[in-house]
C-alpha cells in the first residue's frame, strides 16, 4: 500500500460522516408545584428549601417555582374593591398582603441565594416584591454559586391584579447566558403577549420559564405553542392549592375547580408541565397533587427544532416586521443633586 493510500485510509477512519453522533448536553429540570404558606413568608421559604433539597437530591440542575410563590397569589381576594367603593377590611387585607411581600434585594433574597448555593442549582423563584408600598409580581433568578442574578417584573398584571400590583418596565426582561442554557421567564398571561415573547426570543432564550396561576386545560395549548414557536424548552410552574391553604376570610370569592366547598376542595389545580422545542410533553401536566415535575432536557433538540423554524432567524422578515424594545428604567421621580447642578451651571456657555 502506498503512502498516499495509507493517508486516505486514515482520514476516512477519523473523519465524521455527515450525520456523526455528536453528544448533546442533558439538563435535568424540576418544577415545584406547591402552595404558599399564606401570611407566613418565613414558613413559605422554609417549605421552598425542602422542595429544593428534594429536587437537588434527584439530580436537578434547574428548579422553577410558580408565580407569586413567596407572598402568595391572592386568588379570590377582593380587598374590598368596587368601583367608587373602599372599606377598612379591604385596606387591612392589603396591609397583611404587603407584609408578606419581600424587598429585592434583601434578607429573603439572601436566604434563597444560599439555598441555591447549598443545593448547587439554578433557581427561578416566583415572589411578590415590595418597592416601598407598591407590589410587583416578580421572578427571581439565582445561580448554583449562590449569586442573585437579577429579576423580571411582570409587565402587565391581569384583570383585578392591576388594582394591587404595579407594572414592570423594559429594564427587567432578562435572559441569562448560563452553562446550562439561556434562561429567562415570562409570568402568567404575559405569555399571551406576542411582542414580549418575541423580545425573549430575540435574546436567544432556550430555557423558557413560565411561572403562572393559570391551571386551566387551555393553558397547556399556550405552553405547547410557545415551545414550538420559540424553539425552546418551556417549564410552566403553577401552584396546587386547596381551600384550607388560604386564611379564612368572608370576602374571598373562590372559583373552585370542583363543586364542593370543604377544606380539601381544589382552588388552584396546578397543571405544571415541561415541553420540548419539538412539542413533546416531557413531564406533567400534574392536576392532582403538590409535588415535583421533573424531566431531562436534551439541549440538542433546540437545534433540531430550529432547522425548520427559527422565529428571529431564518424564518423572520426584518425588512417588513421589526420590534423595538425600550429597556430603560422608568422612574416616576428623578433627582438632580446640587453638585451636579452647580457643575452644569459652571460649564462655559456657547455664544
Amino acid at each position: 500500500m502506498s503512502g498516499t493510500e495509507e493517508m486516505s485510509k486514515a482520514l476516512k477512519a477519523t473523519t465524521p460522516g455527515p450525520c456523526a453522533d455528536f453528544p448533546s448536553t442533558i439538563v435535568r429540570a424540576t418544577i415545584v408545584q406547591a402552595s404558599t404558606v399564606y401570611n407566613d413568608t418565613p414558613k413559605t421559604i422554609e417549605k421552598a428549601g425542602e422542595f429544593i433539597a428534594q429536587a437537588a437530591s434527584d439530580g436537578a440542575q434547574l428548579v422553577v417555582f410558580p408565580e407569586a410563590y413567596i407572598g402568595g397569589y391572592p386568588r379570590g381576594y377582593r380587598f374590598g374593591i368596587g368601583v367608587g367603593v373602599h372599606n377598612e377590611a379591604g385596606r387591612d387585607c392589603f396591609r397583611k398582603y404587603h407584609a408578606s411581600a419581600i424587598v429585592v434585594p434583601g434578607p429573603e433574597v439572601n436566604q434563597l441565594a444560599e439555598m441555591a448555593r447549598k443545593n448547587k442549582v439554578y433557581l427561578v423563584m416566583g415572589a411578590m416584591e415590595k418597592d416601598g408600598y407598591t407590589l410587583y409580581c416578580t421572578a427571581l433568578f439565582f445561580s448554583p454559586e449562590g449569586r442573585f442574578l437579577g429579576k423580571h417584573r411582570k409587565v402587565m398584571p391581569t384583570s383585578l391584579e392591576r388594582c394591587i400590583w404595579g407594572y414592570g418596565d423594559g429594564s427587567t426582561i432578562p435572559v441569562y447566558d448560563t452553562p446550562i442554557g439561556k434562561l429567562g421567564a415570562a409570568i402568567c398571561w404575559e405569555n399571551r403577549m406576542p411582542l414580549l415573547r418575541t423580545s425573549l426570543y430575540g435574546k436567544g432564550i432556550e430555557l423558557y420559564c413560565a411561572p403562572t396561576a393559570d391551571g386551566s386545560k387551555e393553558w397547556q395549548s399556550s405552553m405547547m405553542h410557545i415551545a414550538l414557536e420559540g424553539g425552546c424548552f418551556v417549564m410552566s410552574a403553577c401552584q396546587f392549592c386547596v381551600r384550607k391553604d388560604f386564611p379564612d376570610h368572608a370576602d374571598y370569592l373562590f372559583t373552585d375547580w370542583y363543586d364542593d366547598t370543604h377544606p380539601e376542595a381544589i382552588v388552584s389545580q396546578g397543571g405544571s408541565v415541561i415541553i420540548s422545542p419539538l412539542g413533546k410533553i416531557l413531564a406533567g401536566p400534574n392536576f392532582e397533587t403538590e409535588g415535583l415535575v421533573t424531566a431531562d432536557l436534551d439541549l440538542g433538540d433546540i437545534a433540531r427544532a430550529k432547522l425548520y423554524f427559527d422565529v428571529v432567524g431564518h424564518y423572520s422578515r426584518p425588512e417588513i416586521f421589526n420590534l423595538t424594545v425600550n429597556e430603560n428604567r422608568r422612574k416616576p421621580v428623578t433627582f438632580v443633586s446640587k453638585s451636579v447642578k452647580a457643575a452644569e451651571d459652571s460649564e462655559p456657555q456657547d455664544d
